[in-house]
């Protein structure tokens, strides 16, 4: 377990919250190797409900031009999907569909936030939109589709 994470309720062994530092008190999944390489990556539920992600501009998030790397922008929207999904979400799932507006770039040392919506969550698909700035500053808008995965029967032993 990372250092800066302790363990959440048993029902989610896989959502760490930050004890220490800039993100204190905010979570992160653990699960995805992916994501704890590219980020570190965090969220957390506002007062009023909604779910705000973030992470701090690292030198390995940069391309050539010193700019946030657009495939980093992507994977934390990506990440943020299902952040902003997290009231609607009780099982696994995976992302069906993803679109973005690059809009403006992102230098190291910025702090980048997501912050969206579920436009509508039905029996197997959900829909959410989302914003990602740093400060007033609008980085790149995002739309995604989320499918819910079916835990599959265990195959049965033949009677």
């Amino acid at each position: 377990m990372h250092e800066l994470t302790k363990a959440p309720p048993p029902r989610r062994p896989e959502l760490h919250v930050a004890t220490e530092g800039e993100f204190v008190g905010w979570r992160t999944w653990i699960r995805d190797s992916f994501e704890s390489h590219v980020g570190p990556f965090w969220h957390r539920i506002e007062a009023d409900g909604s779910v705000r992600s973030a992470f701090r501009v690292e030198k390995k998030h940069l391309n050539g031009s010193g700019n946030v790397h657009g495939g980093c922008y992507m994977a934390f929207a990506d990440y943020s999907l299902f952040a902003i999904a997290t009231h609607v979400l009780d099982s696994r799932a995976v992302t069906t569909n993803f679109a973005c507006e690059f809009l403006d770039a992102a230098r190291e040392g910025e702090l980048i936030e997501c912050t969206g919506e579920v436009t509508r969550a039905g029996g197997s698909l959900i829909f959410l939109r989302g914003k990602m700035m740093s400060g007033e500053r609008l980085l790149l808008t995002f739309s995604g589709t989320i499918k819910r995965m079916r835990r599959k029967a265990l195959p049965q032993p033949d009677a």
